[in-house]
């Protein structure tokens, strides 16, 4: 069995698809499929790509945003990336390709295509019209041209049925995993751990966490207005810190941050690489997870195999992923938010069991078996007539 898959994901700033990707292309070089290609925008290569932080933070030029709003540009775009990325295809057919990020080119073999989730049709308002457009038009097409479907939930795989009809059993919920590098502050390196939470001036067990790309479906202002709401000497000892790349629409948000900062209850520390992700998750005394809709939630899962106490909304995958380890809140309800993160701060024999519980369910989840089941979909794609 041959297969190619797609890494373009796999670039900065490393969002969940792009750990995804990495995670997957990674597992597939090391189960030794013959003949495993991947392909990097229109070249075949033989190795997975790195990371080149420097290159991708370039700044876009105006005229390139301008071109992106456009439909007849978007859509020669696509149309020219498509056939660009077919013809590299070509002569390749005896072998699966996998899109891990919605997308498949024209392409006569076999192919799958992992559908993350289906907010832009489900939350269109929590997109740019401009990449609503986009994703359903590239969704749409994979669908006519996709031997099978992966998604990283069960919850994704009945919307996918529902929403387009097609056939439950072509259709497959692969569950994606925590890197082994989240795990419990005890375990962490105890010089490197203190010396980089010490350098971003926060201390161990003494503030709240809360990860993610800043955009309107991760409800943050939600968590604004519930962690305002708190008592201010709890605020003021457990202070809200909030990573992530700065997203679309997030304006207003930046603003509130910058007004909570001052306040002194607040810190926006932007986006960091993974190993400072890793010991800052670990360091955590509660993580909030207010999402309005989630493919699968991995910021959750990571949180919970660090052994760090969730709270998070009840919306899509997040149960899914959380089992009974989690405290819940309805997205939009701030007063249980806010009750929520005050138990989880003060209350320490919830602490100790969500700490249990979390580290139990996490361990559910592992790479190995994604991959695993990833490569079982290949097999079971390419023995069909």
């Amino acid at each position: 069995m041959k297969v190619i898959l797609s890494v373009d994901p796999i670039k900065f700033p490393l969002t969940g698809i792009g750990r995804y990707t990495d995670e997957l292309a990674k597992g597939l070089q090391r189960a030794e499929l013959e003949g495993l290609r991947f392909l990097r925008g229109t070249k075949l290569v033989s190795s997975v790509p790195a990371l080149h932080p420097a290159k991708a933070m370039a700044s876009m030029p105006a005229w390139l945003r301008l071109a992106q709003k456009s439909r007849l540009t978007v859509a020669a775009y696509r149309g020219l990336g498509a056939w660009r990325k077919a013809r590299s295809l070509r002569g390749f057919e005896d072998h699966l390709f996998h899109g891990p990020n919605y997308y498949l080119p024209p392409f006569a073999g076999r192919s799958v295509v992992t559908i993350h989730d289906l907010s832009p049709y489900q939350w269109p308002q929590c997109h740019p019209p401009e990449r609503v457009r986009f994703m359903r038009a590239e969704i749409e097409r994979s669908l006519e041209r996709a031997t099978a479907l992966i998604t990283d939930a069960e919850h994704t795989r009945l919307e996918v049925a529902r929403y387009f009809g097609w056939p439950m059993e072509k259709i497959h919920a692969i569950p994606l995993a925590s890197s082994p590098d989240f795990r419990p502050r005890s375990e962490q390196p105890g010089k490197d751990f203190a010396r980089l939470l010490s350098a971003l001036d926060i201390k161990p067990d003494q503030y709240t966490l809360f990860t993610g790309t800043i955009e309107p479906r991760k409800n943050l202002g939600v968590l604004l207005d519930a962690y305002s709401r708190l008592p201010d000497a709890t605020r003021q000892r457990w202070p809200l810190v909030i990573i992530g790349y700065r997203g679309w629409g997030s304006a207003q948000l930046h603003a509130r941050l910058q007004d909570a900062q001052r306040a002194g209850w607040l810190r926006y520390l932007g986006y960091l690489p993974q190993e400072s992700l890793v010991a800052i998750m670990a360091g955590a005394r509660l993580f909030v997870y207010p999402s309005l809709y989630e493919g699968f939630g991995l910021p959750v899962l990571e949180a919970m195999a660090s052994g760090v106490p969730v709270v998070c909304s009840n919306a899509s995958t997040l149960p899914e992923v959380a089992g009974d380890a989690a405290a819940y809140h309805a997205p939009n309800d701030t007063d249980a938010l806010r009750d929520l993160i005050l138990s989880g701060l003060e209350d320490e024999q919830w602490r100790a069991a969500a700490r249990d519980a979390g580290l139990k369910q996490a361990g559910a989840f592992s790479w190995h078996r994604c991959v695993k089941s990833t490569i079982a979909v290949y097999r079971q794609v390419a023995s069909e007539s």
